[in-house]
């Protein structure tokens, strides 16, 4: 079978450092190609490779043969393929104007329409005519996910290179994302899949190389690897989503007895949060005490993200109270004082989107120090060396510029950043998704010591994992439609649910294990 695109013995060098060494790789038509590895062990840059692109001041050598025609990419931090200023409307219909060039000038504008609908279709998002009056930001990251699929399949790409597609998605999604590149590899695109998650490999992948340091430890056809995937169990235990297979690092019981514990930090009372004239979201009150972790769950587009961006004042479009101490909160964080801001602070999911990418890592971490607790230069620089360290980085490597670092890297980057304001209130943002087990698993330590060592630190953790919650919360609030449908103890709401909809999201993300 002829080959879309191939790699022979490419090596890509940035500062001395190899990102990758030797790999080499075919892509043929109509099958799912798995690069398979930890966090940093050169996925990514072999993926780009495959479309020509590389990290700036790379010295490449080897042998790429790019594909003839259009390619798709659907990188793992979506929002940084989408433009900020445009709805998604527009977005889409510039691609797909271009399929329909063929067409009568009097039928081309209703089939280009035609055609991003049915691509939003196709990429699992539901209601796309509201979709499409949506501003990127708008959207929840797996929304944003589904949209730069669905550009991916208007382009009418040979090859789509997919970066982690099924990161921040619900279990139920995920497997709707799997079955879509499937149908997309049986129409004849070769598809490149760029994965931790052994489980959507597993399912979806034909051939898979795994990765380790940017070298190729093995490869081969999935199902002679998968009896004895020897060296997958080496560079990337299994992934587990279901709470039935991810034990609390420290339960919810452990933290009740925190000096503090019980007093009211954060309040939300009937909060209703707006995109333009569509209504999102629409809570009762919720409560953050000293000491706990409040997870806030649910499936993709249900509302959880728009309920930490009005939090952390990155959502003015809402009405209702916030509450820190008692004392009300400003909605923007432009009415905000230093205070204010260095309370709630925000940790994203992207995190290497987060950091200006010209500058050190370690300078964007000491600034918060010095922007909101008025700390001098210095001190601020020893105390993010401190934090950093502490967090399992070096010194070395957050000297470095932000591409220089691996996603779980920059995660932990931007943890201590947010610590180096000192918060009573953490929110953190779907911040393990996109990460291997072992990556998850150090960032789920990290966490639950900060919240056993930092009196007076309250966390709000936005996630679709289960397993994750299980592992951190002290309470659990789930949210379907933009909706609280329960909230309540971690442990009495994922052994004994109250509302239907609970109960349905604990069985499939069982069963997706």
């Amino acid at each position: 079978m002829n080959a879309v695109a191939e790699i022979r013995d490419l090596r890509v060098e940035v500062d001395g450092r190899a990102l990758v060494d030797g790999v080499s790789l075919r892509v043929t038509a109509g099958k799912v190609t798995a690069l398979v590895g930890a966090s940093g062990s050169g996925k990514t840059t072999t993926g780009l490779a495959l479309l020509g692109e590389y990290p700036a001041g790379a010295r490449v050598t080897g042998e790429v043969r790019l594909p003839v025609g259009p390619a798709g990419y659907v990188p793992q931090h979506p929002g940084t393929a989408l433009n900020p200023a445009r709805r998604v409307g527009p977005l889409l219909r510039d691609i797909a104007r271009t399929r329909v060039r063929a067409l009568p000038r009097r039928e081309r504008r209703a089939a280009a329409h035609q055609r991003v609908l049915r691509a939003l279709s196709l990429a699992q998002l539901p209601d796309p005519e509201a979709v499409l009056r949506r501003y990127p930001h708008q959207l929840s990251g797996g929304q944003q996910q589904r949209v730069v699929l669905a550009q991916a399949l208007l382009l009418g790409a040979r090859l789509v290179v997919a970066d982690e597609p099924t990161t921040g998605q619900d279990a139920l999604t995920k497997q709707r994302i799997v079955d879509r590149f499937a149908a997309v590899a049986r129409q004849g695109i070769a598809v490149v899949l760029l994965s931790h998650d052994l489980d959507v490999v597993r399912a979806l992948a034909d051939e898979v190389l795994v990765l380790r340091d940017g070298r190729v430890v093995e490869s081969g056809p999935v199902d002679r690897l998968w009896p004895a995937p020897r060296r997958l169990r080496t560079a990337e235990p299994p992934a587990t989503d279901g709470p039935a297979e991810l034990p609390a690092v420290h339960g919810p019981a452990d933290r009740t007895g925190l000096p503090g514990a019980g007093r009211e930090v954060l309040r939300v009372g009937g909060l209703t949060a707006r995109h333009g004239r569509t209504t999102v979201l629409r809570t009762s009150a919720l409560t953050l005490r000293a000491g706990e972790c409040l997870a806030v769950v649910g499936r993709s587009g249900s509302g959880k993200t728009t309920l930490a961006r009005c939090l952390a004042g990155l959502h003015r479009g809402h009405d209702g109270e916030l509450l820190l101490d008692g004392a009300p909160l400003p909605r923007s964080l432009r009415d905000r004082t230093r205070a204010q801001l260095a309370a709630v602070q925000y940790v994203f999911q992207d995190a290497r989107a987060a950091f200006d990418e010209h500058r050190p890592v370690l300078a964007q971490v000491a600034r918060t120090a010095v922007r909101l607790r008025g700390a001098a230069e210095a001190d601020a620089l020893a105390e993010a060396v401190s934090t950093v360290t502490g967090l399992g980085l070096t010194e070395r490597q957050v000297r470095r510029r932000p591409a220089q670092l691996s996603g779980g890297e920059l995660q932990r980057a931007a943890l201590s950043r947010a610590l180096l304001a000192r918060p009573r209130v953490l929110i953190c943002d779907e911040i393990t998704s996109g990460l291997d087990a072992v990556t998850r698993r150090g960032i789920l330590d990290t966490l639950s010591g900060l919240l056993r060592d930092r009196r007076g630190l309250s966390l709000v953790l936005i996630t679709h994992d289960l397993g994750t919650a299980a592992a951190l919360a002290t309470r659990i609030a789930v949210l379907d439609g933009g909706e609280v449908v329960e909230e309540g103890p971690a442990r009495r709401v994922l052994t004994s649910p109250e509302h239907p909809f609970t109960a349905s999201l604990l069985e499939t993300s069982t069963r997706a294990t």
